[in-house]
């Protein structure tokens, strides 16, 4: 059953919420962008880098962080002015995710909702695809 998001979602491109791509809710594109300001991570080169690596209590763990600049063979996404980065292998398994930013009692940081992940971890920040 796919979560409720209470705040309005970007796509790169202008598709439809739900196309294949990257999307990002408006409310997590704003503490990216705060982030970037405290960080020093200039949005005309650098960017936040999503990607997935092997391990967590799922199989694949998803990784988040700030880039000086986009490698080679990456996906480039931009939303607003701030830009994502994504590695081709990573793409495999976030294609279609959107990045969401959840503030509640119980948890506060980044939601990755990812139609890939057939299994995910209590915490999060793992899964299966």
């Amino acid at each position: 059953m796919p979560l409720a998001i209470d705040s309005p979602v970007l796509s790169s491109d202008g598709a439809a919420p739900g196309a294949k791509g990257i999307q990002i809710t408006q409310r997590a594109l704003e503490k990216v962008r705060t982030a970037m300001v405290k960080e020093n991570v200039s949005p005309e080169q650098g960017g936040l880098r999503l990607g997935v690596s092997g391990g967590g209590c799922s199989g694949l763990s998803y990784q988040i962080r700030f880039d000086s600049q986009p490698r080679e063979r990456d996906r480039v996404y931009e939303f607003e002015g701030v830009r994502l980065f994504v590695d081709p292998k990573s793409f495999i398994y976030l294609h279609g995710m959107i990045l969401d930013w959840e503030e509640s009692l119980m948890k506060r940081g980044f939601n990755f909702i990812n139609p890939n992940s057939s299994k995910s971890c209590g915490c999060g920040s793992s899964f299966s695809a």
